[in-house]
């Protein structure tokens, strides 16, 4: 008996877990499976509605007393650096870009221990080995590339970021680099350097993840002029970050089915025989 994959996407809610952004607070995900052949159009659809992709799964916050998290994204053409931005530009004009398949290696793993090993060390992803950090980087349904950014007189490995390529921009699914250049920015460098990648590419958006406002981990994002939220099914010109203010009450957000249903989703037949 042949079986084959549903087209319709099925969806689900992880069970509620530690929030790694706000201390106190429950956090759960809506996801579903990324896979077929329409993985591309499906990830594009969801991309554009503040899902993220995590290997063969895309993913959003969904929690029941919460809508902190919103999913950010850079309009290229509105983006304008800002002096301290443009320092860090010129702080790292001798790092070298190299876009490659998405092959794990050693160097990189390397650099992903070193940078949670100083960064994040009781973090969520601390304890991950070789194999996963392969199945991270290697296991994507879609178009992807792996971002390197070497010295260009040592050649050593300074930067990396697994990135999607999307119908309308470039996302970027995670980055990590050396600890050993703290005053360079690398972090805010390689959101930078991805500004040009999308320009040059024509695309219009850099995906960002998500922005938690009252998260200190997170507000960096809020520094990047063009920054746009998914809030209340849209995407909205975030103009004043410092001020931005989260309205919510117990009705705030919709319970889960609805949720679902108000997910709109690509012509999944479409090109099917």
């Amino acid at each position: 008996m042949r079986h084959t994959l549903p087209l319709t996407p099925q969806f689900y809610v992880t069970a509620p877990q530690p929030c790694p952004y706000l201390e106190g607070r429950l956090e759960r995900k809506l996801f579903t499976a990324l896979q077929g052949e329409n993985a591309p159009e499906l990830n594009d659809s969801l991309s554009a509605q503040g899902f993220r992709r995590s290997q063969n799964v895309l993913y959003r916050p969904s929690c029941a007393e919460c809508a902190s998290c919103l999913s950010a994204r850079i309009d290229v053409a509105a983006f304008k650096p800002s002096r301290s931005q443009r320092r860090i530009i010129n702080r790292n004009r001798d790092l070298e870009r190299r876009a490659t398949s998405p092959w794990a290696t050693e160097d990189q793993y390397e650099l992903f221990r070193r940078y949670l090993d100083s960064r994040h060390a009781d973090g969520g992803m601390a304890d991950m080995d070789v194999f996963e950090f392969a199945a991270m980087i290697e296991e994507t349904p879609i178009r992807s590339r792996v971002i390197e950014y070497l010295d260009e007189e040592t050649r050593a490995l300074a930067g990396v970021c697994l990135t999607d390529v999307l119908s309308d921009g470039v996302s970027m699914v995670y980055s990590f680099y050396t600890p050993d250049r703290p005053k360079d920015g690398l972090g805010n460098y390689i959101i930078l350097d991805h500004i040009e990648i999308a320009r040059a590419a024509g695309l219009p958006y850099v995906y960002l993840g998500y922005w938690v406002p009252g998260s200190q981990k997170m507000g960096y994002k809020a520094k990047f002029s063009g920054l746009e939220v998914y809030l209340g099914g849209s995407w909205q010109k975030l103009k004043d970050p410092e001020n931005f203010k989260l309205e919510q009450h117990p009705l705030s957000n919709d319970p889960i089915a609805e949720q679902v249903a108000n997910i709109a989703l690509p012509d999944m037949a479409r090109g099917r025989r």
